[in-house]
């Protein structure tokens, strides 16, 4: 099956404003049927993405051919003064060009990985392309004679042996990882009736297919869409669609209906596009026709792109990597003053030095939340239900000069090497958070929408001046515009942006009590 990535979509900030009155502000937690519920939890384990297999599937089968010729080089060669360097060059050079040509051949494919022997003259082709061209390259720059023969022929053989048992290995491995539900996207299809069917029949089609179809949803009533559609149960409504695939770890949402229905597609889109997943508009039966590139494919079965999931796949290995990395360099460099604040906060009032509160994390899930307590234990409220204001007698003297100076939120740098935080995203908000009694998803038309990504130690919003006391409607809708702000133009280099500006920001404690 070969998956195509369209070029654009529909911006989230696009259906915001065309569908700003189109729905009330809150997201009603909606309570699944026990049937959903069973279904749901079937699906409750994360799964192996495609993309990442083949990624990693590059990366060693560059491994394999780099180090096959290295390991000839030092068994017959050997460590010829002089020799290494231009070796190791044609072994670098020798295995970027055997990856280039396998991804030009589409052999990082998934029915290519999966049966290897229907494409052996392509594996072939592709392995052997590459050590020509680097044998024709030598000769043209006359630096050919400079190579042993024996030792390039043997390389090309031991690279392709184990190049080629490596591929047996992870067909193996993939077939059985599809059958297991070990590596599959996880879609369900938003709309019954005749086209849900046409198009559920259409995808099941599809050779190798690692579509899994968990069910189907819909609004409307029996009448007009049936409790079966092509052998796949209906679950429920559009308002337990949202708590079912959060429980059920769900990678794409098709939507079954003709794109002339604007308004009922624009209806569910804003709904629907809180979830952090990929969310596609079936072009199944529509006799609209745009540009190829307007489209993505599941197998041959065309698709729109209105969202993608943000920070996805080896974009969130990066973002991974950034935190952990930036994470060990924050606890070693503020090692001094974390230690003299909780010796600070130990001296001074009796209790644990850590505050733990549960907060909203991603997919809307309940994390723990470490800070240094700088309230009296017997004062402390992990609901947050009192927010803190200027000059509250809760606060301890330490409290206020951490609480002042952000040296409060320290231990989150533990946080994020433990994974639960990002070092960079939407501030995590405690649950019952609130203003003017009423919990900010009540204020904020798609709120929930922050929790996309995984929360961050500090944000853009933080960064801009949003942070501190939020005792206005307008302090949580700003804060909410420049974090989806983030989530959308999301990069490394943003990340690093913010992380720097942060101590500069910092400086201005005028709303941090």
């Amino acid at each position: 099956m070969r998956t195509t990535k369209a070029e654009h979509g529909l911006s989230r900030e696009s259906v915001r404003k065309l569908t700003s009155a189109a729905v009330p502000a809150a997201e009603e937690k909606a309570k699944l049927s026990p049937f959903a519920q069973a279904i749901a939890s079937q699906y409750a384990r994360n799964t192996n993405s495609p993309v990442m297999v083949s990624g990693i599937m590059r990366i060693i089968e560059f491994m394999i051919v780099a180090l096959a010729g290295l390991a000839v080089f030092f068994f017959y060669v050997g460590t010829t003064q002089g020799a290494l360097l231009d070796y190791f060059l044609a072994a670098i050079a020798t295995a970027t060009l055997s990856v280039l040509l396998l991804e030009f051949t589409d052999s990082y494919q998934l029915a290519v990985m999966r049966d290897p022997f229907h494409t052996f003259g392509r594996l072939l082709m592709a392995v052997s392309g590459a050590f020509a061209l680097v044998s024709l390259i030598g000769f043209f720059m006359k630096i050919s004679e400079d190579f042993s023969r024996v030792w390039f022929g043997a390389w090309y053989v031991a690279a392709l042996i184990v190049f080629m048992m490596f591929r047996l290995i992870m067909s193996r491995l993939i077939r059985r990882w599809a059958r297991n539900g070990t590596m599959e996207r996880r879609a369900v299809i938003v709309g019954g009736g005749k086209p849900a069917e046409d198009l559920i029949r259409s995808i099941e089609q599809q050779t190798y297919n690692d579509i899994r179809i968990c069910g189907v949803f819909d609004d409307r009533d029996a009448k007009r869409s049936p409790a079966i559609v092509a052998g796949y149960p209906k679950l429920g409504n559009i308002a337990e669609l949202i708590e079912f695939a959060r429980i059920a770890h769900i990678d794409m949402l098709i939507v079954s209906l003709p794109i002339t229905a604007e308004a009922r597609v624009l209806s569910l889109l804003k709904k629907l596009w809180v979830l952090p997943v990929d969310i596609r508009l079936s072009a199944h039966n529509n006799h609209l026709q745009f540009r190829p590139r307007a489209y993505s494919y599941i197998g041959s079965v065309a698709m729109i792109d209105l969202f993608d999931k943000p920070i996805n796949d080896w974009d969130s290995v990066a973002k991974r990597a950034f935190d952990i990395f930036f994470s060990l360099v924050g606890i070693i460099l503020f090692s001094p003053i974390i230690i003299a604040t909780a010796i600070a906060i130990k001296l001074e009032s009796k209790g644990p030095v850590i505050f733990k509160q549960q907060r909203h994390g991603f997919n809307n899930e309940l994390i723990e939340v470490w800070k240094f307590r700088s309230m009296y234990t017997e004062m402390c409220d992990p609901t947050a239900r009192n927010a803190v204001v200027k000059h509250d007698p809760r606060v301890t003297r330490v409290g206020r000069f951490i609480r002042k100076t952000s040296i409060d939120e320290l231990p989150q740098f533990f946080n994020s090497l433990k994974g639960t935080l990002s070092l960079v995203g939407p501030r995590p908000h405690a649950v019952y958070a609130h203003t003017r009694n009423l919990l900010y998803h009540e204020v904020v038309d798609g709120y929930f929408a922050r929790h996309r990504v995984k929360p961050g130690v500090t944000g853009w919003a933080q960064i801009n001046g949003w942070r501190g006391e939020v005792d206005t409607d307008d302090k949580i809708k700003m804060r909410t515009e420049f974090d989806l702000y983030y989530i959308e133009n999301w990069s490394l280099w943003f990340d690093l942006k913010i992380l720097f500006l942060t101590p500069i920001r910092l400086l201005n404690t005028d709303n941090a009590y």
